[in-house]
C-alpha cells in the first residue's frame, strides 16, 4: 500500500523523547514545550506562539481571543475540514459559508468582499449581517491543502469593516505569499501538527500572533484560566488545551527537518504535474503568482463521471486516495446556516481526488501512481 500521508520520523525525535523520559518531564510542562513554541514563532516570523494539544483547540482559542461571542457570525469557506466549522459552534457562534476560488480552492476573496459590502451594514457601532441581524465578528480563511488564501485582499476587506481575521493555517506551515509566511497576516493564526500534516508532534497545534493581548488570552484559556497554581484560583471558563512535553519534543525534532520536507513535497508535486501533463482528463490546482505552497496535499480534478471509478481503480492497485471533504453546508447540522453564492465549491468537491503525498514518498512511487492513473484512462 502506498499511503496517503504518513509522518516521517528520521531526525532527533527519539533523542528528544528519551530526554523527556530520562528527566521525568512527560506531561504539560517542560523545556521542550517552551522551546517548541519559541522556535516555531521564530520560524514563522511572529512574536508569539502557544503550543496546544490539537489544531482544533488552537482554532477555538483563536476565535475566543479575537472576541467571538455567542450569537456572533464567523465567515468561513464551505470547502474545508469540519474542524474549521465545529470551533465556530463551540463558541456559540454561527458560520456563514463562502464559495471557493476555482483555481486555488481557497475562500473566494471577491465574493467575500461583495458579501461584506452588499449584505452587511453598520448598526450602532457594530458590523451586522442584514439578513440575520447578527454581528459579523471574524473572517476565517483556510489555506486549503497548503496553498495560501488571498490574504492581502482578505485583510484589506475585513479591516475596512472592523472585522477581525483568523488564519486557519493548519495545512500550510512553511507556505509563503510574496515572501511572507502564512500565519503572519491575521490577528491570530493556527497550525496543526496532526500525524498527516507536513510535520507532526503526534497530534497538537499552535496559535501564533503578533498581538500581546491575543497571546496572553490564548495562553491563559489554554491552561484552565488559572490565576494561581497554588490555591487553584481561576477567573474564567478555561480549557485543558496544553501540549505535552513529549509531543513538543517530537515537534521540535520535526521542525528541524521542515524545510527539507517542503522541498521534497514540492519536488514530488512538480513530478506529478510533469508526468500527468499529457493526460488531458486531469487538472491541477493553480499555484498563484507570488505563492510558494508547501504542497501538503496533491489534488487532481477529474470529471465527475470518472472520479469514483478512478479512486476505486487506484485503491485496487493498493494506492490510498481520498475525495475532497464533503462540503460543510451539506452537513445536516450546518444545513440551516447561511450560504452565499456557492457555485465553484460543489464543482471542485465533485471532481477532487487527493493523491499520496507523504514526505517519504519516493519518485518510483509517484511513477507507480501516475501509471495507474494513465492505465485507467486508457480503458475509458
Amino acid at each position: 500500500m502506498i499511503p496517503l500521508s504518513v509522518p516521517h520520523l528520521a531526525g532527533n525525535e527519539w533523542k528528544y523523547v528519551r530526554e523527556c523520559l530520562d528527566t521525568n518531564w512527560v506531561s504539560s510542562a517542560g523545556s521542550f514545550v517552551t522551546r517548541f513554541g519559541e522556535e516555531l514563532a521564530e520560524y514563522v516570523g511572529v512574536k508569539h506562539a502557544v503550543a496546544v494539544n490539537t489544531g482544533s483547540a488552537g482554532l477555538h482559542l483563536a476565535l475566543l481571543a479575537c472576541g467571538v461571542q455567542e450569537g456572533d457570525e464567523v465567515i468561513v469557506p464551505t470547502l474545508t475540514f469540519i474542524a474549521t466549522i465545529n470551533v465556530v459552534r463551540y463558541c456559540g457562534a454561527h458560520p456563514v459559508f463562502m464559495d471557493a476560488d476555482p483555481e486555488t480552492f481557497c475562500l473566494d476573496e471577491k465574493k467575500l468582499k461583495r458579501f461584506l459590502e452588499e449584505e452587511c451594514e453598520e448598526r450602532e457601532g457594530q458590523f451586522v449581517n442584514k439578513t440575520s441581524g447578527r454581528v459579523v465578528r471574524v473572517v476565517m480563511p483556510v489555506h486549503v491543502f497548503g496553498h495560501p488564501s488571498a490574504m492581502g485582499d482578505i485583510m484589506t476587506t475585513a479591516r475596512a469593516h472592523g472585522v477581525k481575521v483568523v488564519e486557519d493555517a493548519t495545512e500550510s506551515l512553511g507556505s509563503t505569499l510574496h515572501g511572507r509566511k502564512t500565519g503572519t497576516f491575521a490577528d491570530a493564526s493556527v497550525f496543526s501538527f496532526n500525524g498527516n500534516k507536513i510535520m507532526t508532534s503526534g497530534g497538537g497545534g499552535a496559535v501564533v500572533t503578533d498581538s500581546d493581548d491575543v497571546h496572553a488570552r490564548v495562553k491563559h484559556l489554554a491552561n484552565q484560566a488559572n490565576t494561581d497554581v497554588f490555591i487553584y484560583d481561576h477567573d474564567d471558563v478555561g480549557f485543558n488545551y496544553r501540549l505535552t512535553n513529549v509531543q513538543a519534543a517530537i515537534g521540535a525534532a520535526q521542525l528541524e527537518q521542515l524545510d527539507g520536507f517542503i522541498e521534497k513535497k514540492r519536488r514530488n508535486a512538480a513530478l506529478y504535474a510533469e508526468l500527468l501533463a499529457s493526460v488531458h482528463q486531469v487538472e491541477f490546482a493553480v499555484e498563484r503568482e507570488g505563492v510558494r505552497s508547501n504542497c501538503w496535499f496533491y489534488t487532481i480534478l477529474v470529471s465527475t463521471q470518472h472520479r469514483d471509478a478512478l479512486m476505486a481503480h487506484l485503491v485496487e492497485k493498493k494506492i490510498q486516495v481520498r475525495p475532497i471533504w464533503k462540503l460543510m453546508h451539506e452537513m445536516d447540522m450546518f444545513s440551516v446556516c447561511q450560504q452565499y453564492e456557492l457555485t465553484e465549491a460543489p464543482r471542485i468537491q465533485s471532481m477532487g481526488i487527493n493523491l499520496p503525498c507523504s514526505t517519504s514518498l519516493t519518485e518510483d512511487e509517484v511513477h507507480f501512481v501516475v501509471n495507474a492513473i494513465k492505465e485507467y484512462f486508457s480503458h475509458v
